[in-house]
């Protein structure tokens, strides 16, 4: 580990080196990740801002506008130097905004081409799979999906893989196939159902980074979450946040936010060391029943 402007980085599998607080763009797309930022300025903004925070971690796709948080990072961010720009395919957007799974191999393809040109490179940083739904994943075959992707690595397109809503079966057949530097998952205080793949994540040198930190509490959940937040002197998605960096060496957070103002905060958890007594309170969290 090392230090970056205040803010830590983990070295992964593969010697990929990214700031362990990262930066999700899919909130500066309009209403529902779909369609232009109500204020383009301030969405620019907020992806300099988080670049002079000492950010390299760069979360964004094709998918979200679909193409409109790509274009942006490009406008705010291009020549990405110092960057690691992390993307995903496995979808597509129909007209009505709806999300629709694109997984046949030549499409797969298609949308790294799409990606590359939109956000301006000729090779990647980081592509992930997108495979599974937010509802949990499964053990089905990911082998002509991500082979599409290994091709693509093979030829320089793309520097390093990664996997979006997988089980842990599913990164063992990857691994079979090329080295799996990252996953996304849902994960966070209530959803722990992926802590054994986060623990072999940290084993593996490989980043675990959980999106929705904050969802599906119940209201006596949050109550536990506030009293913790209100004795550290932070706010409940602070202590989130924080709780995930703490949860494991090589856990990562992509938060997302179209406004400065919210970007602050986020980064300000990266600083926020829990006491072990906050820990073993928020770990109740998970089997707290309202």
């Amino acid at each position: 580990m090392s230090d970056n402007h205040g803010l830590e980085t983990v070295t992964l599998t593969g010697g990929l080196t990214i700031t362990r607080m990262g930066y999700g763009a899919m909130q500066l797309a309009g209403p529902n990740v779909f369609g232009e930022p109500r204020d383009r300025g301030e969405a620019l903004a907020v992806l300099r801002e988080a670049v002079e925070s000492g950010v390299t971690h760069i979360d964004t796709s094709d998918f979200y506008g679909p193409e409109v948080t790509n274009r942006l990072v490009r406008a705010a961010l291009h020549p990405y130097s110092g960057i690691t720009i992390a993307t995903k395919v496995g979808a597509r957007r129909g007209d009505d905004g709806a999300w629709i799974p694109s997984l046949e191999p030549k499409d797969l393809q298609a949308q790294v081409h799409d990606n590359l040109d939109h956000l301006g490179v000729d090779v990647l940083d980081l592509v992930y799979l997108r495979l599974g739904s937010h509802e949990g994943t499964t053990d089905d075959s990911l082998k002509a999906e991500f082979e599409a992707l290994a091709e693509l690595r093979a030829q320089g397109k793309i520097k390093h893989l990664g996997l979006s809503g997988v089980s842990s079966a599913q990164l063992t057949e990857a691994q079979g196939i090329a080295p799996v530097v990252a996953i996304q998952n849902l994960y966070n205080l209530v959803n722990r159902e992926d802590d054994e793949l986060v623990a072999r994540a940290a084993r593996e040198r490989i980043a675990f980074a959980s999106f929705f930190p904050l969802g599906g509490f119940s209201p006596l959940q949050h109550g536990i979450l506030d009293s913790v937040a209100a004795r550290v002197g932070a706010s409940p998605q602070q202590v989130a946040l924080a709780w995930l960096l703490q949860r494991s060496t090589t856990s990562v957070v992509i938060p997302g936010t179209s406004k400065r103002t919210h970007l602050r905060d986020n980064i300000a958890a990266a600083t926020l060391t829990l006491p072990a007594d906050a820990i073993t309170e928020l770990d109740t969290i998970a089997t707290t029943q309202p």
